[in-house]
């Protein structure tokens, strides 16, 4: 079983109206709830830590995680709120506005790990649950307590303006980056971690420098690109369809490559060194695969294995 580890909340996304005012309609999200949601529509069985609420949006959280087969046997579950991110759309490409304070999911504490169970052999983590504390705390604290015995994903999906101490979010992060054995980032996440004119495959390679057996990168609809042991990278291009938006693609293009990694039987802290370039091209290709039937319609609404290609 893969775990993901990290936020779920609401995404309030805008919809017309016959006036000329904007309504928001809540859809479940979040980075890491939108990858657990893929897994398990996927067929992948993954399950899910987060703090969730017991309020309407943290009903509808749970409804939507235990219809696409998700396990949150080790949900942490309280009556704070839940966390809102209102979003807005220009030309297809998302911006977020969060309402985060003293919510389930961001109150989370290095005093709730939980206990894994054996069946767990890799964590995934991401999304703004790493920048916020305490909860930051929380999944930085469970990654180098489980990164001896099993594989660790990261994809920090940085939102700068969301940072308010960014000396204390990079020092965690390379925590975190040292121990993992996969790294995803967009190339504008590479720039922001590694600022500079250096090139992106030197910049991917440096990162990598820091510990990860892979760091992947991706570039919207120029496709994704990998580094491994290899100087060689390996490279595949984004499927082109029509855009509705790109909510969740991301989050759903890291659930492909996770669900190829698994079905192999690589996703492991012992396998991890049996990755070479055609497992890992395979994998970046389910994972355009998923998001190109993502971002193909309205919202994070990931596939069911059954509707790929």
């Amino acid at each position: 079983m893969i775990l993901c580890c990290g936020e779920a909340l609401i995404d309030m996304i805008p919809q017309p109206t016959q006036g000329a005012q904007t309504c928001f309609t809540p859809h479940a999200g979040g980075a890491v709830f939108n990858t657990a949601i893929a897994l398990g529509r996927l067929g992948s069985k993954p399950g899910f830590v987060t703090g969730l609420s017991r309020d309407l949006f943290g009903v509808q959280l749970a409804q939507a995680l235990e219809e696409s087969h998700v396990d949150c046997d080790l949900v942490i579950r309280s009556d704070l709120p839940t966390t809102l991110a209102f979003v807005e759309l220009n030309d297809g490409q998302a911006r977020y506005t969060f309402y985060d304070e003293n919510t389930a999911g961001r109150s989370l504490s290095p005093d709730h790990l939980p206990d894994i169970p054996a069946s767990v052999t890799a964590l995934y983590f991401g999304g703004i649950s790493l920048i916020s504390e305490p909860c930051a705390d929380f999944y930085a604290a469970l990654a180098l307590r489980e990164a001896p015995g099993r594989a660790i994903i990261i994809d920090p999906n940085i939102r700068a303006a969301f940072i308010r101490d960014e000396v204390l979010y990079r020092a965690r992060l390379d925590k975190m980056i040292a121990v993992a054995d996969i790294v995803k980032v967009s190339d504008e996440d590479l720039d922001w971690i590694i600022p500079g004119p250096e090139a992106l495959a030197t910049k991917a390679r440096k990162l990598r420098a820091q510990g990860p057996h892979a760091v992947i990168v991706t570039r919207g609809g120029d496709g994704a690109l990998a580094f491994g042991a290899g100087d060689e990278a390996v490279e595949v291009p984004a499927k082109r369809v029509s855009i509705v938006d790109t909510v969740g693609a991301g989050d759903t293009f890291n659930a492909g490559v996770l669900a190829s990694l698994m079905a192999a039987g690589l996703l492991s802290k012992a396998r991890m060194k049996d990755i070479g370039p055609s497992a890992m091209r395979a994998a970046l290709m389910h994972g355009a695969c998923v998001a190109a039937v993502t971002v193909s319609r309205a919202g994070a609404n990931p596939p069911w294995a059954h509707e790929l290609p």
